[in-house]
């Protein structure tokens, strides 16, 4: 396994219940800014296998990228189980929920 899918594991591993993260804050952590659509990517294939809470994680805009059907109501049923709720318009308010990690605190 390459350190980068290694580094985004562990970071989503560490998102704690009623917080979330966006894709491209877990790349930029991981050591690549730009790997948003990488940190997509190892959702999609390990999720299941490291038992990732990847309904923690979301777009920059504060939303699901997943449409309804495909697992877009799953996670937003998970993130309201955990007391994270959507805003009139459906996005999520990232300066209330948002996790972040200052430097001595990256895991």
């Amino acid at each position: 396994m390459q350190p980068f899918t290694e580094r985004v594991i562990h970071l989503i591993q560490q998102i704690p219940g009623g917080k979330i993260m966006t894709y491209g804050q877990i790349a930029a952590l991981a050591g690549s800014p730009r790997g948003a659509r990488q940190v997509v990517r190892i959702l999609h294939t390990y999720s299941r296998s490291y038992q990732l809470p990847w309904h923690r994680v979301m777009n920059s805009k504060g939303r699901i990228s997943l449409p309804p059907g495909d697992g877009g109501e799953l996670q937003r049923l998970n993130l309201e189980a955990e007391d994270v709720t959507p805003q009139a318009d459906g996005s999520y308010d990232l300066e209330k929920y948002l996790h972040s990690y200052s430097p001595d605190e990256y895991p």
